[in-house]
């Protein structure tokens, strides 16, 4: 028990010593994070409808 709560001191001072993103930096990390995903999303989704036809063409 006694190294469980020295590795908690360890990690909380650890911990302190961490540059937190601000408030302006998070918005900005988290609207790139959906743009992203969403235009990912959309080639995704594209390619996706392409081979599905593109298979359907082959084998019919």
């Amino acid at each position: 028990m006694k190294r469980f709560i020295e590795f908690l001191k360890v990690a909380w001072l650890e911990l302190k010593k961490v540059t937190w993103p601000g408030r302006k930096q998070i918005i900005a990390s988290t609207i790139v994070v959906i743009v992203v995903g969403f235009f990912l999303m959309l080639y995704i989704g594209i390619l996706d409808f392409a081979l599905a036809k593109a298979v359907k063409f082959i084998f019919r």
